[in-house]
């Protein structure tokens, strides 16, 4: 779902939006500004984690949950939410009109956000640069951002996980060692022995247990933009996680998550077992490892649904939507890209003319 917040300006009742950097709401019709409560930083007890089995059992209280108005963008399937007001939108990560229906969805409330850092210029500006870096890109990609096209805040949804995990394993560790032995080698037509050094793996079976305690592994609980991209806009700072409130998305939208918690936590999971793995190399030692069985234990599993703040553009190129994100903390961009097919053609040519150029030269050297 992708929703936006309306807040009225107490002095002229135009809407109120979130300013980037700061923690207040300014009304760009009037200049009134509006501050937001104090906000709470992360570890405060107003930002808390929720106790995973409860959840999945579905019996978290009817507190931590909201009913939002949705439909499914048909072509990136994002979950759109409208106001009560509003019946037709597009959709922000492709530009897709959709349209309102009657359904409603009962979601699990986020529990913190991270407010948005930069502002629209500052986010172009750095769309700007990455776009001007691109090899082969079609002119009109290069100039979207310095055109002033707009670009779209959105909080895109994530979930977190915290565990306290015990592993044994069992696998095997190999230590290197060289033995010496003669070989034969023809030198000019002459047969000689020479004595050379082998490297060999002794191996031997090892048991142990490592413990670890993983904080805040996130998971984009989305599909509307592609992993690659999502992964690519790390690292994102957790501790500037405030408790959420709604004042945060004024003037922004905010999209609902379609990975659900037991599907987010079996994707946190996979994380945990490479990172667990890892560990039990380290803990095997030598020069090489076999690892035949890791078995853990998880406790102490607690989970947020949280918002982190992107800005979002989308570039049509014959016919096909091109999508780019802006980390909106760090002003990290990440995105797909089309090809101009005139000028990989034109480098092709340049490049065959110079080889040409270079081997008409080096047949006249003497």
């Amino acid at each position: 779902m992708s929703t936006q917040s309306h807040y009225p300006c107490e002095a002229c009742g135009a809407d109120l939006r979130f300013a980037p950097g700061q923690t207040r709401l300014v009304c760009d019709h009037c200049g009134h500004v509006q501050d937001i409560p104090q906000a709470v930083r992360r570890g405060d007890h107003l930002l808390r984690e929720l106790d995973l089995a409860t959840a999945l059992r579905a019996e978290l209280p009817e507190a931590e949950h909201e009913e939002h108005r949705t439909l499914s963008c048909p072509s990136c399937g994002a979950q759109i939410e409208f106001a009560t007001d509003h019946h037709a939108t597009n959709c922000p990560f492709c530009a897709t009109p959709v349209v309102a229906d009657t359904g409603e969805r009962r979601m699990i409330k986020p529990q913190g956000v991270i407010p948005f850092q930069l502002t629209e210029k500052q986010a172009r500006d750095a769309l700007s640069l990455w776009l001007g870096q691109l090899w082969f890109a079609p002119n009109g990609l290069v100039d979207y951002a310095r055109k002033g096209r707009k670009l779209t805040g959105i909080y895109a949804p994530f979930w977190t996980f915290d565990a306290a995990t015990l592993s044994d394993y069992a696998g095997q560790r190999g230590d290197y060692y060289y033995e010496t032995r003669t070989v034969t080698v023809n030198v000019n037509g002459k047969s000689e022995r020479r004595a050379e050094r082998v490297r060999k793996t002794r191996w031997h079976s090892v048991r142990g247990r490592v413990a670890r305690a993983f904080d805040d592994v996130l998971v984009y609980a989305a599909r509307s933009l592609p992993a690659q991209n999502i992964d690519g806009l790390r690292p994102w700072d957790l501790s500037a996680l405030q408790p959420y409130t709604r004042d945060y998305l004024a003037g922004f939208e905010a999209e609902g998550y379609t990975v659900e918690l037991r599907e987010g936590h079996h994707l946190a999971k996979a994380d945990m077992a490479r990172v667990i793995e890892t560990d039990v190399r380290r803990d095997i030692g030598g020069d090489e490892q076999r690892v035949a069985r890791v078995d853990t234990r998880y406790s102490d599993e607690t989970f947020k649904h949280i918002l982190l703040p992107i800005w979002t553009a989308a570039y049509r190129y014959r016919g096909r939507a091109f999508r780019f994100v802006v980390n909106a903390q760090t002003g990290r961009v990440q995105g797909e890209r089309p090809y101009s097919a005139w000028k990989i053609g034109f480098a092709v040519v340049a490049a065959l003319c110079l080889a040409a150029v270079i081997a008409y030269f080096g047949q006249k050297a003497p």
